[in-house]
């Protein structure tokens, strides 16, 4: 079975693939295809918060949308370095939701995993929810991998 895991560059998407390697068995995946979408018109850079590339300041030498999107899979792809399954990387272009369901469609996928809640809400209420998009057209079971609860804080104590 081929899993497509994806990554819009999120440190939620890194838990997500660190989540599949927690439980999967490796002997019964056959490759892995990390998967990040840049949009083609996007007013607002890809944003890669997990790679190890040096941090300039937004603006300085960040490089392309498509770096910064190759440096994201990347660090994504690390995360199954010596788990077993062949591991394939891919850039693509175009709507999130879409190119993932295609990536998925193309490597006949068995599973998809992807983050939820990895830009934040505003970008859920204002763009929609790419994971939702995902579990409802993708060609397979979808694996979404909800951020970890933060922990609350104790009540105040008059």
């Amino acid at each position: 079975m081929e899993v497509v895991v994806a990554t819009d560059g999120s440190p939620q998407s890194l838990a997500a693939a660190r989540h599949l390697v927690s439980f999967a068995d490796p002997a019964k995946i056959t490759a892995v295809r990390v998967v990040a979408v840049v949009r083609p018109l996007a007013s607002v850079a890809f944003a890669d918060e997990i790679s190890e590339a040096e941090h300039a300041e937004i603006g300085e030498g960040t490089g392309s949308f498509r770096a910064a999107a190759q440096r994201a899979v990347d660090a994504v792809a690390a995360v199954f370095d010596g788990w077993g399954p062949e591991v394939g990387k891919q850039v693509r272009s175009g709507s999130p939701a879409a190119e993932i369901i295609k990536a998925a469609t193309e490597h006949d996928a068995g599973l998809i995993v992807v983050a939820a809640g990895g830009r934040g809400l505003s970008d859920v209420i204002l763009v929609g929810s790419t994971a939702q998009r995902v579990q409802h057209y993708a060609p397979c079971p979808v694996l979404v991998v909800r951020p970890a609860p933060r922990p609350r804080r104790a009540a105040r104590r008059t």
